[in-house]
């Protein structure tokens, strides 16, 4: 059943908007971090599976924000998890400018990750609910762009900010982002589709792990779970070394920092033409396509040894692969009805968070190995391949369908 209270035109720009810069901040840190990486690396003298480390604590606490959050979701309302775990996150950042330490640091990114993998999912499943079912799609592709901004912001406050007043001047910046939390409890508004349910029994969390293992919605959960990991798995792999790998390919860390922001500029048409595509396309060969071309891109950015190659090819693979990743937002909500869709897709998420912890840990193990890049990033190119067979085999297209 589709929501006769659909917003008009300003009102949809204004939920797109709103929801947007909450996910801009987000991005922001997540991206951030791959640099802030690289610096703390040079400051405590890390060893590479530490680095890989720092990466993986933040998907830990992912993984328990996606499954507690999106749950919370579902019982308390969208937008009230959305302001929680917008508050989480930032004043987590803002206190992680103050760690004295590696310990200090990673508990401080656990935190950070719980707000950041809660806020996600629920974020989508409230645009979801909110956009009529001729835009919902492209209205959640063009809500994850703003992930594509938040990375923009992130490399140039890298770049220009880093190197000359350190990395703890920009994760204060990024801790500010708890003023917005203002704004946005006044500024957005509740899902319809929640407030027409919300006195309705609340769901928990074994029930409902069981409805979505069983009947009509086993083979789209086993699809997702199945998505999901093998795309954060490869992602945060990829993305949180890429400046690391830069400086290990024989690049000061300065210009890596350039070369990644060049790289970072191609996420923004990606998101894009993938939000153009997916009302015309549909869902499943819209993320078949973008994953596929994320594989190819993968094993290009491995085995290139030039500066031209290595640019061509990251920016190849940012274009594909968040896309594809605005995409798979969109599809993930459309599998579930309201009572669990927020639940069934933080559960996904959550899955995927758990492929974030493997990534980043197993890069910096391969690195410490002496693993060819053209080796480790080929790992990348099988999983994300393993994701488009999931997608073509078990998923059903759902563009023009009402949600129930």
């Amino acid at each position: 059943m589709e929501s006769t209270k659909q917003p008009g035109l300003l009102a949809h720009a204004r939920l797109i908007t709103g929801v947007g810069v909450a996910w801009l901040f987000d991005a922001m840190d997540v991206g951030m971090l791959s640099f802030v990486i690289a610096a703390v690396h040079e400051e405590w003298a890390l060893s590479p599976v530490q680095m890989g480390w720092i990466g993986s604590i933040g998907s830990i606490g992912m993984a328990i924000g996606a499954v507690l959050f999106g749950m919370l979701a579902d019982r308390i309302g969208r937008k009230t998890v959305l302001i929680v775990t917008l508050l989480i996150f930032s004043i987590g950042s803002a206190l992680s400018a103050l760690a004295t330490g590696y310990a200090m640091f990673m508990v401080l990114r656990l935190l950070i990750g719980m707000g950041l993998g809660g806020e996600l999912p629920v974020a989508s499943t409230l645009v979801s609910e909110s956009v009529g079912v001729a835009h919902r799609g492209r209205s959640v592709v063009l809500l994850e762009s703003f992930w594509a901004a938040g990375w923009l912001a992130a490399a140039v406050i890298s770049y220009f900010v880093i190197p000359t007043w350190g990395w703890r001047v920009a994760m204060v910046l990024t801790g500010l982002t708890a003023i917005y939390a203002l704004y946005f409890r006044e500024g957005v508004k509740e899902s319809p589709l929640f407030l027409a349910r919300q006195h309705q029994r609340k769901p928990r969390f074994w029930p409902t792990l069981m409805a979505l293992w069983h009947g009509q919605y086993l083979r789209a959960t086993l699809m997702l779970w199945i998505v999901w990991f093998m795309v954060v798995f490869s992602y945060y792999g990829m993305f949180l070394w890429l400046p690391s790998v830069m400086v290990l390919k024989g690049f000061s860390l300065i210009n890596s920092f350039g070369y990644v922001l060049v790289m970072t500029l191609a996420q923004l048409p990606g998101y894009f033409v993938s939000a153009w595509l997916i009302e015309k396309w549909g869902r499943k060969p819209v993320l078949a396509t973008f994953l596929t071309g994320t594989a190819v891109a993968a094993l290009g950015f491995g085995l290139a040894t030039s500066l031209p190659l290595l640019l061509t090819a990251g920016m190849l693979l940012s274009f594909f692969n968040l896309g594809a990743w605005g995409a798979l937002y969109a599809y993930s909500p459309e599998q579930y009805p309201s009572v669990i869709r927020s639940s069934g897709s933080g559960l996904a998420a959550g899955v995927g968070r758990v492929g974030g912890i493997v990534g980043p840990l197993l890069v910096g193990s391969l690195i410490a190995a002496k693993v060819s890049f053209g080796m480790i990033f080929g790992i990348f190119t099988a999983a994300v391949l393993i994701a488009v067979v999931a997608v073509l085999a078990l998923g059903r297209e759902t563009m023009g369908q009402p949600l129930d």
